[in-house]
């Protein structure tokens, strides 16, 4: 596998203990090697020839960074690089992956796909008016759209912990393996 992020200044920084933006600028490329404790690599320079399929991680700094839902909702915008890789990887018939948020970034580019975030009615509403559709699954589910092979599961969507996390990526490559 190859880690890849775009190269540019997050959205803002933010001090999570007290929730505050602190005024001091990253770059999320140099954040996701510091966050993966490993090699990472300009999402320019991905070949997607190379991969058998893709994983969008989600969190809330996919929500601010690979696109704005966290700002704009249903008018959120996804980044050109990001829509292009979905984009790519949907017609080349290559398995994506999405969890927590992210399988919002996912409905905002390929219309008509099915996901799921669990539960949580504002976000399914904001799908659906997206022009995707939801099934509510419980944590550590993954609903699998085998017709255009997107596979989501919920995450932080829905209380969770490490342990769920850990399950929820687990049994989405479980789920994806049989399609890479």
């Amino acid at each position: 596998y190859q880690i890849f992020s775009p190269d540019g200044p997050q959205h803002h920084v933010v001090n999570h203990i007290t929730q505050q933006e602190t005024g001091s600028q990253r770059n999320m490329l140099e954040e996701s090697g510091r966050i993966a404790r490993g090699d990472v690599k300009p999402l320019d320079q991905l070949q997607l020839s190379q991969f058998d399929g893709v994983i969008f991680p989600g969190g809330f700094g996919a929500a601010k960074n690979l696109m704005t839902y966290a700002f704009d909702g249903v008018n959120a915008k996804v980044r050109d690089d990001v829509a292009a890789l979905i984009k790519e990887a949907h017609q080349a018939k290559k398995p994506i992956g999405a969890l927590c948020i992210a399988p919002v970034l996912i409905a905002k580019v390929l219309k008509n796909i099915t996901v799921t975030i669990g539960s949580d009615p504002q976000t399914i509403k904001n799908i659906e008016q997206i022009g995707a559709k939801h099934v509510v699954t419980k944590q550590t589910e993954v609903y699998s759209d085998i017709d255009n092979l997107v596979f989501t599961t919920p995450c932080y969507m829905l209380p969770a912990t490490i342990k769920d996390i850990a399950a929820c990526a687990d049994n989405l490559l479980l789920a994806m393996k049989d399609y890479l």
